[in-house]
């Protein structure tokens, strides 16, 4: 199907981005890399009067090292944040659930923010950036502000990002040296995840992080199962109890790819998966 007609719009700066958003309001909509916006237009699922394309806007692209965090500009490609050597090297956990967005064509266009700011559940990195705890930094009419992981997905596809403002990059704490898994449940290639579990681990375990994708509405992290993580050996019978209790206060949809109680049990078992294989066990 063919998108209802548009004007474009192409800034070259944050600052002609949000005037033009500014001056558009509710008419324009923001364009990343256009991965899931474009489908959505295709199928006339919203049909806004403008579109503000940011790929032109060279300082939201980049990755770079700042003291005990990196930071990774919104308009970085799923790509670049997969090989780029100081996401391996402090940020291992983004890396490999980078490699695991959707096809190679996909991953060269598509965008970290831009994904993070669709906050599909489904989508593969907004369990990661809650379980390394990322700062999300948006720029809006009055200057910019930093939000939490914890609080900047809301809900089903909505932020903390305002409907005048615009996502500038992310902050990631640096994990140097720790171990880290996305292990993902599809039933056909390059599938949005039935279930996945982002896991990376310190130590053998002396501590762990565990984000949960398509568990509910937003990405959640599994506290209960960090907690009893803690100090437990690498080992089988040592993860199993702590992964058993990763579905606790999840809410998963039901739909044609399984109930909420299949759900359940996949973030059961593949929260085991995931934790030993970030702890070197498997």
């Amino acid at each position: 199907m063919i998108p209802v007609k548009f004007d474009y719009l192409a800034p070259s700066s944050v600052e002609e981005a949000l005037a033009a958003l500014g001056e558009h309001g509710d008419e324009a909509k923001i364009m990343a890399g256009g991965q899931s916006l474009l489908p959505v237009l295709r199928m006339r699922l919203n049909a806004p009067e403008v579109v503000i394309d940011l790929g032109g806007i060279a300082s939201l692209r980049g990755i770079r090292d700042e003291s005990d965090a990196i930071v990774i500009g919104a308009m970085t490609t799923h790509h670049d944040v997969r090989d780029h050597a100081l996401v391996r090297e402090h940020a291992l956990l983004l890396s490999k659930a980078a490699a695991e967005v959707a096809d190679a064509q996909i991953r060269h266009r598509g965008t970290f923010g831009g994904a993070l700011a669709h906050a599909d559940p489904a989508g593969d990195l907004g369990a990661p950036a809650l379980a390394l705890g990322a700062q999300f930094v948006i720029a809006g009419p009055g200057g910019s502000r930093t939000v939490e992981a914890t609080d900047f997905f809301v809900d089903l596809f909505e932020t903390a990002i305002g409907d005048d403002e615009i996502l500038v990059e992310v902050r990631v704490p640096k994990h140097t040296g720790w171990g880290a898994h996305y292990e993902k449940f599809v039933r056909v290639a390059h599938q949005w995840p039935i279930v996945a579990v982002a896991a990376t681990v310190r130590g053998s375990i002396d501590e762990a992080r565990v984000g949960l994708t398509n568990m509910g509405p937003t990405p959640l992290r599994a506290t209960a199962t960090e907690q009893a993580l803690a100090g437990a050996p690498a080992s089988e019978d040592g993860v199993r109890a702590a992964a058993d209790l990763a579905a606790e206060g999840t809410d998963p949809p039901t739909d044609l790819n399984g109930a909420a109680d299949y759900r359940r049990h996949l973030a059961r078992v593949l929260t085991r998966r995931a934790v030993l294989a970030a702890a070197g066990a498997s």
